[in-house]
């Protein structure tokens, strides 16, 4: 998985790549962001890059840098899991990382790598470090062994120490856009368009979180949320609005409501482009253009703004544990 081959981040694998050429990669970095987006595709892909034996060059928008060329054996090795310089640390059972497990890898960082270039230690989930092993974390980041780079990947960068978020340069991975995520499951997860692009929509821009949600809750959501535009495009009378606001309250599930209320954002979000005239081809939802642009005549862009901000406001309501019938009610009398 070279830098080539991560989906989005572009900035973040520009500073990476021109970093490795120069031989100045710090040793010490903490790639925080949501989950699933790409931040351990990308630790990884910076090990590739310290250690291919043919490494090849990264056109970056200010300069070039270098990356891994995926074909030599250490790359290859990499990508398997199987390089002995290269350490992945992630919570156990227990959902947490113990001070064992750190203990380990900094025992084996400070010996000279073994047959790479440099050694990685890579810590998936940082958050879930317990207090002692961020301690004895700490001590070895402070005084790092000079041929050793540690990766902290974490969601939630706030719940590790102050003195390990200082010892480490913070690189933030924001969410993919729809589209990136809707490439990445049909390339590498065999997704068929209408399910990766369902998927997609209520996905959060996050890779894992579409693996995660069954493709038929996707399509279901995407359904439901076009049935509620065309309720309402169909009619100003109340009563018919919430007619179709029972299509976005479905069973009355929380997590239901608010899967149909990120695809129905995702859905406006299209129609703008729509009523724009941009492109088609930067729509998230670009199989169902055919029943969104009749409703686009329907949403001027005054009442498109009003939508968004509706739903957003629905979004954050379903997050404060608000009632999905009365949440799903007042928005299809607000579009």
């Amino acid at each position: 998985m070279p830098f080539r081959h991560v989906t989005g981040h572009r900035p973040v694998l520009d500073l990476l790549a021109r970093a490795v050429s120069r031989g100045s990669v710090p040793p010490t970095f903490i790639f925080a962001g949501p989950e699933g987006v790409g931040k351990r595709r990308t630790a990884i892909a910076l090990a590739q890059a310290v250690n291919c034996e043919q490494p090849e060059t990264f056109a970056g928008n200010a300069e070039s840098g270098t990356d891994a060329c995926g074909r030599c054996a250490a790359c290859k090795r990499i990508a398997r899991g199987v390089h002995a310089d290269v350490l992945l640390v992630e919570p156990g059972d227990s959902g947490s990382i113990k001070i064992d497990q750190v203990r380990d890898a900094i025992d084996r960082a400070a010996y000279r790598p073994f047959e790479g270039r440099r050694r990685l230690v890579i810590i998936d989930g940082a958050d879930a470090l317990v207090g002692e092993a961020q301690n004895a974390l700490l001590k070895t980041l402070e005084e790092p062994p000079p041929s050793s780079i540690f990766v902290l990947l974490t969601a939630r960068p706030d719940l590790l120490l102050p003195t390990v978020r200082s010892r480490g340069h913070q690189l933030r991975f924001g969410a993919l856009a729809e589209s990136d995520v809707a490439a990445v499951l049909i390339k590498e997860h065999g997704f068929g368009e209408p399910d990766a692009r369902a998927a997609a929509a209520t996905s959060d821009g996050s890779v894992g979180r579409a693996l995660e949600e069954h493709s038929e809750e996707a399509v279901e959501a995407r359904d439901a949320a076009t049935r509620v535009l065309q309720a309402v495009a169909a009619s100003s009378d109340p009563r018919r609005r919430l007619e179709g606001a029972k299509a976005l309250a479905g069973s009355g599930d929380r997590e239901e409501v608010w899967r149909r209320l990120l695809a129905l954002s995702s859905l406006l979000r299209d129609m703008s482009v729509l009523a724009s005239r941009a492109d088609e081809h930067v729509l998230a939802n670009a199989d169902l253009a055919p029943q969104l642009k009749p409703l686009v005549r329907a949403f001027d862009a005054s009442r498109a703004v009003r939508a968004f901000s509706a739903v957003d406001r629905a979004l954050a309501a379903i997050d404060r544990n608000a009632s999905p019938k009365i949440v799903a009610d007042w928005l299809a009398l607000q579009l």
